[in-house]
C-alpha cells in the first residue's frame, strides 16, 4: 500500500499508512532507529538533546520507571524503547536489569527504568471508576484496587485550564515540589472550547441499548434508568432522534429510531414499559444496537449509541474484543461512537470500561437520580457533539533534566511512541467543554534547578475533515512551584485525587506510593480545605470518600 505524507497544523512533517503498511515496513524503521540513535547519541553529548522521535536508549536519558507496572508493548513509554540498550541505574543504585529480576520474583512490576524520554497515551475522559468507588465506600466497603484508575479520579474534577476560542484544544503544563527530596508533580491539561447553546449543537441520533436482565431489578438500576430516560426525553429538542434496544437473554428493537417532534409520548411509553426480565446477553445487546443505529442512521447528526448496563454479562458473548469485532464496521464506516452508563452496586467495571475505550467512547458511573440527571440531561447533550478523534498525547521529557518520570494511570490508553502521528492508531474522542488531565511524577537531577523539563503536544483528527491537527506546551523547571498543597487550586485538586486513588490501589505487591504521599488522614484534611475554600460540592464529596477509606483501612 502506499504511504503519503502530509504536513500537520504547525508544520511538521508526518507519514500515514494503513496497519499492514506499518507491519510491512517494521524491519527498516528498526534499522532507521539504531542509525538515529547513533547520531542522537552523538547530539546528546553536546548537550543539545531535548526531544527525539526514537525510543533509543542510552545513558543520559531519562527513565520512565511505570508507576503503574512496567513496560512491553505499550507500557511505560510506550514501544519506542530499545531492548538493546542498557538499562540505567536505578535511584538506589543498583542496574535496573537486577531491579528487574527482584520485581520478577515477587510480582512488584516495578521493572527496570525504560531508558527513553517519551511518554505516548490516548486522551481519555472517563470517570465511571471514581464514581464507582464513591458508591462502593459509601455502603461500607473499599473498592477492589483493580477498579481504580487515577486518571478517571483526576478527570472527575472540573479544571480552569484556558480554552481556546475555536476548535481544537489548548496545552498547559504545570507542576510544583512534593515533600520527598527531587520530586515534583507535573500536570498537563487538555482543554475544548466551551460548549454553545444548545440550540447550536448538529441534531443527535441516539440508540439507547437499555440492560433488562434481572440484575437490574435492584434499585437504583433499571429504574434510575427510567427516570433519568424520561427527563432526558422531555429535555432533547424536536429535531433529535431516539432509539430503544432492550436485552436480556435476546436483544429486541423496541422503538426504531423517532424524531422527538411530535413522538414525545410514544418515546414516554417505550421507557415507561422497560421491566426486568432474565440472563445478562450483553454482547447481542450491542450488537442490536448498533444494527438499530445503522438502520436509523442521520446525515448531519451526530450517532451515538448510549449503553446502560450493570454491565454483568452471563449469557453470550461476555469479551469487549469479541462484541466489538462484530460491530466494527459499523463504528469504522458511520463514526459511531459508544458512551457507556453504568449503575448498579455489582457492576462490570472492567467490561464496560473496555467496550468504551475499543468503542471510541468514554463511561460514566451514575448511583442515584440526581447523577442520573446530570449524566442524562447535562452531560449527554454536551457530548453530542465531537470536537476531536483519535486524540493522542506525547510528553517529551528533556533527559538534562529529568532523571525519571512516571505516568499517573492510563494503563489502558497507552500507545507505542512511534504511533502518536500514526492516524491509522486509535486514540481518544472528546467533546467541547471537556477537560483532560494528565499527571506524572518527575525526578529532576540533583543540581539542575533549571533548564527545559517538558513539552506537551496533543494530536487529533477534526472529527469532520478528518485532517491532523497539532498544539503544544512547555514546561522550564524553575517554574516548578513551591508545594503541590500552596500553589494553585487545580493542581491541588489533582494531586489530592491522584493520592486517593493510589491509596486505593496499594495492595502491598503490583504499586508503590507516589512521592510525597500523605496519610489518608492529612490527605482528607487537605481536600476539606479545598472544599473551604472554593464551596465546592465535589470536593466536600471527596473529602468525605477520603475519611471514610481512611476508617475502612
Amino acid at each position: 500500500m502506499k504511504r503519503t505524507a502530509d504536513r500537520t497544523a504547525n508544520g511538521t512533517r508526518t507519514t500515514r499508512g494503513t496497519r499492514t503498511t506499518r507491519r510491512k515496513g517494521a524491519r527498516t524503521r528498526r534499522g532507521t532507529r539504531r542509525l538515529r540513535a547513533a547520531l542522537v547519541a552523538l547530539t546528546a553529548a553536546s548537550g543539545l538533546l531535548l526531544t527525539a522521535c526514537s525510543g533509543d536508549g542510552h545513558d543520559g536519558k531519562a527513565s520512565d520507571s511505570s508507576y503503574e507496572g512496567g513496560g512491553g508493548p505499550g507500557g511505560g513509554t510506550g514501544g519506542g524503547g530499545n531492548s538493546d540498550a542498557a538499562p540505567l541505574p536505578a535511584p538506589d543504585g543498583t542496574r535496573g536489569t537486577d531491579r528487574q529480576r527482584e520485581g520478577e520474583q515477587d510480582d512488584r512490576r516495578d521493572g527496570a527504568p525504560d531508558p527513553d524520554h517519551l511518554s505516548t497515551f490516548a486522551l481519555d475522559v472517563d470517570t465511571a471508576s471514581y464514581g464507582y468507588a464513591r458508591r462502593t465506600l459509601s455502603e461500607g466497603r473499599l473498592p477492589d484496587p483493580s477498579t481504580v484508575r487515577p486518571e478517571e479520579f483526576v478527570n472527575s474534577f472540573r479544571q480552569d485550564y484556558a480554552r481556546p476560542d475555536g476548535n481544537g484544544f489548548t496545552v498547559t503544563v504545570d507542576g510544583a515540589r512534593t515533600d520527598e527530596d527531587d520530586w515534583s508533580l507535573v500536570r498537563v491539561g487538555l482543554a475544548t472550547r466551551s460548549a454553545g447553546p444548545d440550540e447550536d449543537r448538529p441534531p443527535a441520533a441516539l440508540t439507547f441499548v437499555i440492560d433488562v436482565s434481572g440484575s437490574m431489578d435492584e434499585p437504583g438500576r433499571l429504574d434510575l434508568a427510567r427516570e433519568s430516560l424520561a427527563t432526558m426525553t422531555d429535555r432533547l429538542r424536536d429535531e433529535d432522534s431516539v432509539a430503544i434496544v432492550t436485552f436480556s437473554d435476546e436483544a429486541e428493537t423496541v422503538l426504531p429510531m423517532t424524531r422527538l417532534d411530535g413522538n414525545r409520548d410514544e418515546i414516554h411509553d417505550a421507557v415507561d414499559a422497560l421491566e426486568p426480565a432474565r440472563s445478562t446477553n450483553l454482547g447481542a445487546g450491542v450488537e442490536t444496537g448498533y444494527e438499530t443505529a445503522v438502520e436509523g442512521l442521520r446525515k448531519g447528526a451526530t450517532n451515538r449509541v448510549v449503553l446502560v448496563s450493570d454491565a454483568l454479562a452471563n449469557t453470550g458473548d461476555t469479551d469487549a474484543d469479541t462484541i466489538l469485532e462484530r460491530i466494527g464496521e459499523s463504528r469504522r464506516e458511520h463514526g459511531i461512537t459508544l458512551f457507556g452508563v453504568g449503575v448498579g452496586s455489582d457492576y462490570g467495571d472492567a467490561l464496560m470500561e473496555r467496550l468504551a475505550d475499543k468503542g471510541d467512547g468514554h463511561t460514566v458511573y451514575v448511583s442515584d437520580e440526581e447523577e442520573g440527571r446530570e449524566v442524562f440531561c447535562e452531560q449527554l447533550p454536551r457530548n453530542i457533539e465531537l470536537m476531536a478523534r483519535d486524540a493522542k498525547a506525547q510528553v517529551a521529557f528533556d533527559p538534562a533534566t529529568v532523571a525519571e518520570f512516571r505516568l499517573v494511570g492510563y494503563e489502558n490508553r497507552r500507545v507505542a511512541d512511534e504511533d502518536f502521528r500514526d492516524d491509522d492508531v486509535d486514540g481518544g474522542e472528546v467533546g467541547p467543554g471537556h477537560t483532560v488531565t494528565a499527571l506524572y511524577a518527575v525526578r529532576t537531577r540533583s543540581g539542575a534547578p533549571d533548564g527545559h523539563l517538558a513539552t506537551a503536544t496533543v494530536r487529533w483528527l477534526d472529527p469532520e475533515s478528518r485532517a491532523p491537527r497539532e498544539e503544544s506546551g512547555a514546561l522550564e523547571a524553575e517554574d516548578l512551584g513551591g508545594s503541590v498543597w500552596t500553589g494553585g487550586r487545580g493542581l491541588a485538586v489533582t494531586a489530592t485525587a491522584a493520592y486517593f486513588a493510589d491509596a486505593l490501589r496499594l495492595d502491598g505487591r503490583r504499586h508503590r506510593a507516589l512521592p510525597g504521599a500523605p496519610g489518608l488522614g492529612e490527605l482528607a484534611d487537605h481536600a476539606a480545605g479545598l472544599a473551604d475554600r472554593t464551596e465546592d460540592r465535589d470536593l466536600h464529596d471527596l473529602a468525605e470518600a477520603i475519611r471514610t477509606a481512611d476508617r475502612l483501612s
